[in-house]
């Protein structure tokens, strides 16, 4: 295994992204984050971020209060809006479930921008792989080609390396199992993902590959082929036995887009997340952040798009307005968990 050494920290390039930052976050719209930043900077930012991640479980264990991020996908501005209102590290601790890049213009300034903040404060931030963290896709959906018009393919290909590197999963609390797309009907223990050894590609199949890229389904029982092409769908009775077997209360997931930036699945035992707000200037969403308290109480963050006129026309803004918080729930404790697992409720 890779040891990390925090002197090996790129910290001038480091110091440079988080102030840039700090200076952006408060303004209406970000500039170039990636301005003066040579291309070596960020070679040596991306293989001290894969010397850190070799070093952490590919179960990550992590405690509330903490923020969950999902989807950003290269939309920089709603992080920097989420960093405004929720809190920057290290006075807030993030879990990020993936899909950092590709779509959005600004992939680098994103991606960049949380390796950073890792490598400043590793015990802050859990930075997790989704199925965009991967060559053959991001090759093709946008990060490849910005890495190339910007700097050069060199890049991609130590960013991608860097990616093969990431943690899989994470569990807050002893309670909540977080991952980027979902369950694998190969997971039987959480023990079983701590077995997996990295680097690794994302392979055609099996837990690597389902957990990111399987979806939740309740229009039927078990587990299903995915409409996607990839991995599996799960009912709700395949997500009753995992979090039995594997005594979870609570799923939280992303990898879809949701029309109110959260979406509850099977009674609230999984929750997805997606957290960049009018997705690709298209879908009109909100974007959302979970807030988990040191009680278990969640609440959501959310970021709700915005359109402005231009020219007669309606042209629709890969960044995001207002942001407002919206329906608080508790995780429940019980003495025992049973068939229909712990519920997810409002609090009072």
């Amino acid at each position: 295994m890779i040891r990390y050494d925090k002197k090996d920290l790129p910290i001038e390039l480091t110091e440079k992204t988080i102030a840039n930052n700090q200076r952006q976050v408060g303004s209406s719209r970000a500039k170039i984050l990636m301005r003066g930043v040579t291309e070596q900077q960020l070679l040596d930012l991306a293989h001290s971020a894969r010397a850190l991640f070799m070093s952490e479980p590919v179960l990550v264990d992590i405690t509330s209060p903490l923020i969950i991020v999902g989807d950003l996908h290269g939309q920089h501005t709603d992080l920097l809006q989420y960093f405004k209102r929720c809190g920057k590290p290290p006075d807030q601790k993030y879990l990020f479930l993936g899909d950092y890049v590709d779509r959005g213009r600004q992939s680098l300034e994103t991606i960049s921008l949380i390796l950073a903040y890792k490598l400043k404060y590793p015990d802050k931030l859990a930075v997790l792989r989704g199925n965009h963290e991967c060559s053959r896709i991001n090759r093709i959906y946008g990060f490849y080609d910005e890495c190339k018009r910007r700097y050069s393919t060199k890049l991609w290909k130590v960013f991608t390396d860097c990616f093969n590197c990431l943690p899989l999963a994470a569990l807050v609390d002893n309670s909540m199992f977080c991952a980027h797309g979902g369950l694998s009907p190969d997971l039987k223990k959480l023990e079983q993902l701590n077995e997996i050894r990295r680097p690794t590609e994302v392979p055609d199949m099996g837990i690597i590959c389902d957990l990111l890229w399987s979806d939740p389904d309740g229009s039927y029982a078990g587990w299903k082929e995915n409409e996607r092409g990839v991995s599996y769908t799960f009912g709700e009775d395949a997500l009753i036995r995992f979090m039995n077997d594997c005594n979870v209360k609570l799923v939280v997931r992303a990898h879809q887009v949701v029309e109110d930036g959260y979406e509850f699945f099977a009674d609230k035992k999984v929750v997805t997340v997606f957290s960049a707000a009018n997705y690709c200037g298209e879908f009109d969403n909100a974007g959302a952040v979970m807030q988990i308290n040191e009680d278990s109480v969640c609440s959501f963050v959310i970021l709700k798009p915005y359109i402005t006129k231009k020219k007669s026309t309606l042209e629709e803004s890969e960044s995001a307005g207002d942001l407002e918080k919206k329906e608080d729930f508790k995780v429940k404790e019980q003495e025992e968990m049973t068939e229909s697992v712990t519920n997810i409720q409002k609090s009072k």
